[in-house]
C-alpha cells in the first residue's frame, strides 16, 4: 500500500488530482493556519455536520504557537475538539475515509494525515415500512442508513455480547456491509462461512445492495425459484433473529436486513404471530401456511378435474363450467397470470392519486366485461382472484413468484399429459423444496427433514415465551 509523502504540499497535489478538486463542484478543500503551522481540509459538501465543523476550525484557527503540538498523535489526543477521530499514514484508507463523508486535515511537518468522522448523510425518517406492517407492535422501520439501523438494533438488544462487524464490498462502490450477530450464540461455522464469502467477492459494485450481496453469497442453483434469503425492514423481527442466534447482514444504501440462515419455515413467519396471543398467534401461522398451499393447488387440480369431469365428488357438481368455454381453460389460466401481473406492475407505476380510480376501472373491465364478452369464464376469474389476492398474505414476494412459476408449470404439465403431469408438477414442488440448501447447506425444510418433532412444532404452533409464568 501507498504511503502518504513526507510533505503537506504533495499530499495536497495528489489528493487534488485523485479528488478532482476544482472539477467537482462538492469536493470542498481549504487553506488555514493554525498554531503557526500551515494546514489543508478537504470534505464532500452534504456529508459534514455544518455546526461541528464551523466550530472545528473556529478551534484549529484560534490554536496558539505554543499550544501547537508537533505531531499528529499528540494533536488527535490532545487538541481534538471532537470525539471519533483517527490516523492514516495510507492512501488507500485516506480515500476510503474520504468518500465515505469523514473530515481530512492535513497539517505540515504531520507524517499522519487527521481523519474527523463528524459527517452525516441525507435520509428519511424512521417510519412503519410498508411492506412489514404489523397490526400491533413497534411502528418504526429500517431506513437507507446503515448507521441508523445498527442503533435501532442496538436499542433492542442491550447486550455485550451483540457484535456488528463492518466489511466492505465492491472495487468501485465500497459499499459498507455490517454482519450482526449474538457471540455466544451465533453458528461459528456459519458466521466465518458468510464472513469469508463477503471478504472474497470479486465485484465492482453492489449496484442493487442486498440482490447484489446475495447473487454472489449464493451463486448455485440459480434455476431453484424458493427465496434463499428472508429480508425484514422490521428491527424488531431483527433483532428477534439475532437472539435466536441467527446472522443478520445490513447493507447500507438497503432499508431492509438479510437473515441467515433462511428455511421455508423462516420464510412464512411474520412478526404479527407474536404480537398476538399465542393461540391467535398460532391461528394465522396455520392460516398462512395453507393459504400459500392453496395458491399452488387450486387451479392446476381445477383444470385436472375440468378434463376429467366423472372424478368430481358427488355435492361438488357445481364446480363444473357452467357456460361454454370460448377460450381453452389452460389458455384462460395462462392469460389470466400474465394480467395479474400487468396490473400489480401497473399498480407500483401509478401515482398515488389515480390509483384508486384505476383500480376500480381494471377491476370493472377486466373482471367483469371479460366474462360478459366470453374471454374468460366466471369459474376461472374467481380461482384466479383467489389466487392473486393470496400471495399478498405473506410478505415475501420471492416466495409468492416460486409458487407463480411451479403453478404455471404445473399447469401446462396437467394440460398436456392430465393426470401424469399434475402428480409430475407436484412432485417438481416437492423436490424444488427439499433439494434446495441454506448457505450454510442444511436442508431447506429442517426441521421437518430431517424430522425434529420438537423444533418442528415450535414451527407450526406460536409458543409461550420463554420465562412466561406458567
Amino acid at each position: 500500500m501507498q504511503k502518504i509523502y513526507q510533505s503537506m504540499e504533495d499530499n495536497k497535489r495528489y489528493l487534488d488530482e485523485r479528488l478532482g478538486t476544482g472539477k467537482n463542484f462538492d469536493v470542498i478543500s481549504r487553506m488555514i493556519e493554525m498554531g503557526g503551522k500551515k494546514a489543508c481540509i478537504y470534505f464532500i459538501d452534504g456529508f459534514c455536520k455544518d455546526d461541528v465543523m464551523q466550530k472545528m476550525l473556529q478551534y484549529f484557527i484560534e490554536l496558539k504557537e505554543e499550544d501547537m503540538p508537533s505531531d499528529a498523535e499528540a494533536m488527535a489526543g490532545k487538541h481534538m475538539p471532537y470525539g471519533e477521530i483517527d490516523l492514516a499514514d495510507e492512501w488507500e484508507q485516506v480515500l476510503y475515509a474520504f468518500f465515505s463523508g469523514v473530515f481530512l486535515l492535513l497539517v505540515d511537518g504531520y507524517e499522519k494525515i487527521i481523519l474527523i468522522d463528524a459527517r452525516t448523510y441525507p435520509a428519511r425518517s424512521v417510519d412503519e415500512p410498508d411492506k412489514d406492517k404489523v397490526m400491533r407492535g413497534s411502528k418504526d422501520g429500517f431506513v437507507e442508513t446503515i448507521v441508523f439501523n445498527t442503533a435501532l438494533i442496538r436499542r433492542r438488544i442491550r447486550s455485550d455480547e451483540l457484535r456488528m462487524e463492518m466489511l466492505s464490498a465492491g472495487k468501485s462502490s465500497k459499499t459498507d456491509i455490517v454482519v450482526c450477530y449474538m457471540g455466544d450464540r451465533v453458528d461459528r461455522k456459519l458466521l466465518g462461512l458468510v464472513k469469508e464469502r463477503i471478504q472474497r467477492l470479486q465485484v465492482d459494485a453492489l449496484t442493487m445492495n442486498q440482490e447484489s450481496l446475495a447473487e454472489c453469497l449464493y451463486k448455485h442453483k440459480w434455476y431453484n425459484p424458493f427465496p434463499k434469503f428472508k429480508y425484514t425492514e422490521r428491527p424488531d423481527a431483527a433483532a428477534a433473529q439475532i437472539l435466536e442466534g441467527s446472522v443478520v447482514v445490513l447493507v447500507d444504501n438497503s432499508p431492509s436486513a438479510m437473515i441467515l440462515p433462511t428455511t421455508v419455515f423462516d420464510v412464512l413467519e411474520e412478526a404479527d404471530d407474536y404480537y398476538f396471543p399465542p393461540i391467535t398467534g398460532t391461528y394465522l401461522r396455520m392460516s398462512r401456511f395453507l393459504i400459500a398451499i392453496l395458491t399452488f393447488f387450486i387451479t392446476p387440480t381445477f383444470l385436472l378435474l375440468m378434463g376429467h369431469r366423472e372424478w368430481i365428488p358427488a355435492g361438488f357438481d357445481f364446480i363444473i363450467l357452467k357456460d361454454a368455454e370460448n377460450i381453452p381453460l389452460i389458455w384462460q389460466f395462462l392469460l389470466l397470470e400474465l394480467a395479474i401481473d400487468g396490473l400489480r406492475l401497473a399498480a407500483v407505476n401509478t401515482p398515488n392519486m389515480l390509483s384508486t380510480p384505476l383500480s376500480v376501472m381494471a377491476a370493472l373491465v377486466l373482471g367483469e366485461f371479460s366474462v360478459n364478452s366470453g374471454w374468460f369464464n366466471s369459474e376461472v376469474m374467481l380461482y384466479m382472484a383467489f389466487v392473486a389476492i393470496a400471495n399478498y398474505t405473506q410478505s415475501n414476494y420471492e416466495l409468492g413468484y416460486a409458487f407463480k412459476f411451479l403453478r404455471i408449470l404445473t399447469l401446462i404439465l396437467t394440460s398436456i399429459f392430465g393426470l401424469g403431469g399434475y402428480i409430475a408438477g407436484c412432485l417438481i414442488l416437492v423436490v424444488s423444496l427439499v433439494c434446495n440448501k441454506t448457505i450454510s447447506g442444511n436442508s431447506y425444510l429442517y426441521p421437518l427433514f430431517p424430522l425434529n418433532i420438537k423444533k418442528l412444532s415450535k414451527r407450526i404452533f406460536r409458543m409461550r415465551l420463554p420465562g412466561a409464568q406458567k
